[in-house]
């Protein structure tokens, strides 16, 4: 795939997530809140490490790739 095009679907995918994000902020509410994410809070400190989270974008986008870019 040209590197021309890659970029405009890129472009697209990247265009799309900021709509949904946009118009349907509660869609995603769950994301960060998941078992596994460890939120801690002390005061005016405040420290987020979302493994879980992390781990399931980690899967999406495994999955996408695999998807798009299998020959």
């Amino acid at each position: 795939m040209p590197i021309g095009k890659l970029f405009t679907l890129i472009g697209i995918a990247l265009a799309l997530i900021g709509l949904v994000l946009t118009y349907l902020p509660g869609l995603f509410a769950w994301f960060g809140k998941l078992p596994g994410d460890i939120r801690i809070e002390d005061g005016k400190k405040f420290i987020f490490i979302p493994i879980t989270s992390m781990i399931v974008i980690s899967l999406l986008l495994t999955l996408l790739a695999n998807l798009f870019f299998r020959k």
